[in-house]
């Protein structure tokens, strides 16, 4: 269940994946790798800096050189 409060700024743990196009195992998964960090909310509801979310975002968009 998300939040029905959230601070102007941040994103909800769904909204995360859904803006990264990943389930929410893989958004765990980033945290831990340290490409991505918590920014409120709580243990089981975590937030995410939208401006974070978006870096994230961007740079998986680019595609690698070989």
């Amino acid at each position: 269940m998300e939040s029905l409060y959230i601070r102007p700024g941040h994103l909800t743990a769904h909204q995360t994946a859904r803006v990264l196009g990943v389930g929410l195992p893989a958004v765990r998964q980033m945290v831990r790798r340290g490409h991505l960090t918590r920014s409120g909310g709580t243990e089981r509801q975590p937030w995410y800096a939208a401006p974070d979310v978006a870096a994230l975002a961007a740079k998986r968009q680019t595609p690698k050189a070989a």
